[in-house]
């Protein structure tokens, strides 16, 4: 389990702390509801995981089977939904992958991207349109 904390800085800022490394991330409310647009949102944050996990555990496979990530990148655009509640609607994924990777592998890697913990933990009512670039 890892423990993170959370405190509440007041005009809709939140400081985020994670226990066990000590880095701490700053959120702030969107413009578009009541906030600043100063940092990160909440949900920003699940979009930006999304594409981390990704990258991620596609590293991790790409390790076992020594191929170079390295320089990949990820783009990722969240767009909220109004209706019935106010949530995430879908977030676009762009991923460039490195140049040099065998074409023998790519299937292996794309399928490790839609597999990761984050795309799996969110609710299949947020579409994830994923593309993958290749050099």
């Amino acid at each position: 389990m890892v423990k993170m904390s959370v405190v509440y800085e007041g005009q809709l800022h939140c400081t985020l702390t994670h226990e066990p490394s000590g880095s701490i991330i700053h959120t702030d409310a969107p413009k578009d509801n009541q906030g600043r647009g100063e940092a990160f949102s909440p949900t920003d944050l699940v979009a930006a995981a999304l594409g981390s996990c990704m990258l991620t555990v596609m590293g991790i496979v790409a390790g076992r089977h020594n191929i170079d990530l390295k320089g990949s990148t990820v783009e990722v655009s969240k767009e909220m939904v109004a209706m019935p509640v106010r949530r995430i609607g879908s977030i676009h994924v762009v991923i460039r992958m490195a140049p040099g990777i065998p074409q023998e592998k790519r299937s292996m890697l794309e399928a490790t991207a839609h597999s990761c913990p984050v795309h799996k933990s969110l609710h299949p009512d947020v579409q994830m349109p994923i593309q993958f670039i290749y050099p």
